[in-house]
């Protein structure tokens, strides 16, 4: 991890008006102290990897938070790290557990409506997989976009599910660095 200062453990601490469960998914989030953090070389790359397998100018690593769509790395969209939490794209992913695709968003009625596809991104084909944690909360997506309706292979969609997999266990490392130290500064609380 390049980030080795993770923000205070109560940077997150605003809660309401969400239900028990989605509570717990946004705490699980939370967890790892990624959004509004810079972007990690590890996030970026998969990114990378997600758009080169797809062969699509932009690929991203989210994290679904209670009022935006936090852009943990972000490639082809220069200067853009967070957008709305619209449904169809990326909050819609986190409900289930398989890859999300949309051919053509500008037919698709899931998509519609949505400001990317309507607005100047004019978003067109969408596919995405939901990043699991190890105890099974959704946080997000590895996902790709291009602004032409096209078809991915079942490979590619296997890909970015080894993908989403990967920015798992990364976070779970992240995770691991958060609670060490804390761990270590508990100890050097009760040492002085």
């Amino acid at each position: 991890m390049t980030n080795s200062n993770p923000v205070s453990s109560n940077a997150y601490e605003y809660l309401d008006n969400v239900g028990p469960e989605e509570q717990a998914r946004l705490e699980a989030v939370r967890r790892y102290r990624l959004v509004d953090q810079p972007v990690e070389d590890a996030y970026d790359r998969i990114a990378f990897v997600a758009g080169a397998i797809f062969n699509t100018p932009i690929a991203t690593v989210s994290l679904v938070e209670q009022d935006k769509v936090w852009l943990a790395a972000c490639q082809g969209l220069v200067g853009v790290r967070e957008v709305g939490k619209e449904p169809g794209l990326c909050a819609s992913v986190i409900a289930q557990d398989d890859v999300y695709v949309i051919n053509n968003a500008a037919v698709d009625p899931r998509t519609l409506e949505h400001p990317l596809v309507r607005g100047e991104l004019g978003l067109r084909f969408y596919a995405a997989a939901p990043i699991r944690t190890h105890d099974g909360y959704r946080l997000g997506t590895v996902n790709v976009i291009d602004n032409k309706p096209r078809e991915a292979s079942d490979r590619q969609l296997q890909a970015l599910e080894h993908l989403a997999s990967m920015v798992s266990d990364e976070l779970e490392l992240r995770l691991m660095v958060i609670r060490s130290a804390a761990a270590e500064q508990r100890m050097r609380e009760t040492v002085n």
